[in-house]
């Protein structure tokens, strides 16, 4: 709904087009590889491939496409994760059709946006390039932080091979190397540590 109610207001917007929509990082990622657009708004919590990841891909892939995170979180960490994986900008769900739009404008004149309303600690703290604890994308290599998207987001064993084009054997190895970095022994903590890490988003 969020993303038709978008598309459909860029309409007015004689500079602005929507070249394609996608529902999850996976294929967003596969729309970016086709349609080569100049600017990717993206959730950071996509289900499949979270944005965090999307534009960590793109900004390697494609780095002529500029990326811009729209998240709930206004958090450092998702804030820092974001700009390290490549993007140009970061965005509040909260924010106005027209804060958007200017975030496009400007990301694509080869700015860098955050977000007012993010406030200035979190800001500074990046500009400062403060380092927290280590994160789940420093811990995990890229195919562990997959394949713990897959399973924080309840997918079985099978369901997450058969999405990452992997045998379930992997995943199963990879499962407990995750658990092994990280000293958990269930998927309860597994999904919690993946919603504070960004790497999905609890379920509403």
């Amino acid at each position: 709904m969020l993303r038709e109610s978008f598309s459909g207001a860029f309409k007015q917007e004689g500079d602005i087009e929507v070249v394609g929509q996608a529902s999850t990082g996976l294929e967003a990622v596969d729309m970016v590889r086709q349609l080569r657009p100049d600017v990717l708004v993206t959730d950071i919590g996509m289900p499949d491939l979270n944005g965090i990841e999307a534009a960590r891909r793109i900004s390697r892939d494609f780095p002529e496409v500029k990326v811009i995170g729209v998240s709930m979180h206004s958090g450092e960490k998702y804030v820092r994760e974001m700009f390290k994986a490549g993007a140009s900008g970061y965005l509040l769900k909260n924010c106005t059709f027209g804060e958007l739009a200017g975030a496009i404008r400007a990301v694509a004149a080869g700015k860098t946006y955050v977000s007012p309303s993010i406030g200035d600690m979190v800001v500074q703290t990046f500009l400062n390039k403060a380092e927290g604890g280590p994160s789940a994308f420093d811990v995990l290599s890229a195919r562990e932080r997959e394949v713990l998207q897959q399973l924080a987001e309840g997918k079985t064993t099978k369901q997450a091979a058969l999405a990452l084009h992997i045998s379930h054997k992997t995943v199963e190895v990879h499962r407990v190397n995750i658990m092994h970095k990280l000293g958990f022994d269930n998927i309860a903590q597994l999904t919690k540590y993946a919603i504070q890490e960004g790497l999905t988003e609890p379920e509403p």
